[in-house]
C-alpha cells in the first residue's frame, strides 16, 4: 500500500521538472539562493555556489537533566539537485521527500525515497553529512561535517570535505516544527567556505522529555548550498 502511494506521488511530481540532458553536475555558477526578504539575520553568500544538494536523514537528540532535548548532531545522505535548478521541482522537492520519509517504514532508506521521487529517477549521491569531534577544540563538543570523499563524482578526492561551525541561525519561516535555517563557516577542508541549510522540513524534537530517557532521532529534509572552496565537481 505504501509503495503504491509513493509511486503515485512520484509520477505526479516528475511532471514538475523540465527535461534535462544531465542528471547531476549542471552549471550552477549563476544560481541564487532564495532567502526570506523580511530578515537581515541570514545574509546572502559572497561567493558563487559550487554544489546544491537535498539532505534526507535525522536530527539526533539527548534528554537533559532539565527535561529538554539537546541536539547532539545529525546524519543525512546528500543528493545532487543541481540539474533541477530553474525548474518548478527545485523549489518544492523537499516537501514530498519529507512527507514520505517521515511516514516510511523503518526498512526504507533515504536512497529509496529519493529514487522514487526525484524527477530523473537516477539521483546522484553527493556525500554524507554527520558530526565529529571539534577538530580545533575537542572539549567544545561536536562539529558538522560534509563528506564527499567516499561516494559520488568526487569519491577518492580526500580534500572533498568541510568541517564547519555555526555562524548564524534563523528560525524556519515555515514554523517551529522545522529546524532552523543556518549559515555555517569553514573550520577545516576544501569543499566549501560557507554552507547554507535552507528549506528545512521537520527535525524538531518534542517539547519536553523525561531525564534519563533514551536518545531519539527525528526525521528531516533540507536543501544544502555549498559556496566557495577549491573542490571542483568531477563529472
Amino acid at each position: 500500500m505504501w509503495g503504491a502511494v509513493l509511486l503515485s506521488l512520484a509520477l505526479s511530481f516528475s511532471a514538475l521538472a523540465a527535461p534535462r540532458s544531465k542528471v547531476a553536475g549542471c552549471d550552477i555558477s549563476e544560481a541564487k539562493i532564495d532567502l526570506p526578504t523580511n530578515q537581515t539575520t541570514l545574509a546572502p553568500p559572497k561567493e558563487q555556489p559550487s554544489f546544491i544538494g537535498v539532505g534526507v536523514g535525522t536530527q539526533n537528540y539527548t534528554c537533559g537533566a532539565n527535561g529538554q532535548y539537546t541536539n547532539i548532531g545529525a546524519v543525512a545522505e546528500l543528493f545532487d539537485i543541481s540539474c533541477l535548478y530553474g525548474t518548478p521541482a527545485f523549489g518544492v522537492i523537499q516537501d514530498p521527500l519529507f512527507d514520505e520519509w517521515k511516514n516510511a517504514p523503518a526498512s526504507v532508506t533515504p536512497q529509496i525515497i529519493i529514487s522514487f521521487l526525484h524527477p530523473t529517477k537516477t539521483p546522484v549521491i553527493l556525500g554524507q553529512h554527520y558530526f565529529i569531534k571539534n577538530p580545533v577544540n575537542e572539549t567544545a563538543g561536536v562539529s558538522p561535517k560534509f563528506d564527499f570523499t567516499s561516494q559520488g563524482a568526487n569519491a577518492g578526492d580526500f580534500e572533498a570535505f568541510v568541517v564547519a561551525a555555526l555562524a548564524i541561525g534563523l528560525p524556519a519561516p515555515t514554523g517551529p516544527q522545522d529546524v532552523a535555517w543556518v549559515r555555517l563557516t569553514n573550520v577545516e577542508g576544501d569543499l566549501a567556505q560557507e554552507v547554507y541549510r535552507v528549506d528545512t522540513r521537520g527535525g524538531q524534537p518534542p517539547p519536553s522529555c523525561t531525564p534519563g530517557s533514551a536518545d531519539i532521532t527525528v526525521k528531516y529534509a533540507a536543501k544544502y548550498w555549498f559556496f566557495g572552496g577549491t573542490v571542483a565537481r568531477k563529472d
